[in-house]
């Protein structure tokens, strides 16, 4: 049946909630070839957002349905509430899905907090509470910016010396440069010197 000879408003819902539904159906095909624990994440963010909006225009649906009840058939009635059924029952399995995706990538991400593979960190990860998993969290991140402020430290002491070293072989350079002047002034003092032995002996 064409919507659009009910309500052009009810058409045009359909169409977007229709348009929702299938790229729901592309996100969690997509979701699934996913191996990497946050884009999984940020796809599944993605794919709620979408939910959220195809809720919020069944509700539209709804409530331009109830609103055109009354100048319809029977029938056309049955068929408009068949139609939001179906499309609540749609939504609700792809939220059903997102429930498993979600919970899957929790127990992921909680056994990721733990440095090292084996079933015994899984099942550690599993038994602690988000406080507890948070707590250890914010430690790696105290230790993180320890490890930060020491390389900091290092770097600095590092231009430190390198600027000492520089400086020193600079006046090093200064140094080397007089001394080939001098050399240079005692090689030329001596060939005149030889010079004027060699006059005085021809006299």
């Amino acid at each position: 049946m064409d919507l659009s000879s009910v309500s052009e408003e009810l058409a045009e819902i359909d169409g977007q909630i229709s348009e929702i539904l299938r790229s729901l159906s592309n996100g969690f095909q997509k979701l699934q070839k996913i191996k990497d624990a946050n884009r999984q994440s940020r796809q599944l963010e993605e794919l709620t957002e979408k939910m959220r909006e195809c809720k919020r225009l069944i509700k539209e649906f709804d409530r331009e349905v109830k609103d055109v009840e009354s100048r319809n058939r029977p029938d056309v009635n049955r068929m408009l509430n068949e139609k939001k059924q179906s499309m609540i029952k749609e939504l609700n399995s792809y939220v059903a899905l997102k429930k498993q995706y979600a919970s899957s990538l929790e127990n992921k991400q909680r056994a990721d907090l733990y440095e090292g593979p084996g079933e015994e960190n899984v099942l550690l990860a599993s038994s602690m509470t988000n406080q507890e998993l948070m707590d250890h969290g914010n430690r790696m991140m105290d230790e993180t910016d320890q490890a930060i402020e020491r390389s900091k430290q290092i770097v600095e002491q590092t231009i430190g010396v390198g600027t000492e070293t520089a400086a020193a072989l600079k006046a090093q350079t200064e140094q080397m440069s007089r001394i080939v002047n001098e050399l240079d002034s005692i090689n030329f003092s001596i060939k005149k010197a030889s010079k004027l032995v060699k006059e005085i002996g021809c006299n």
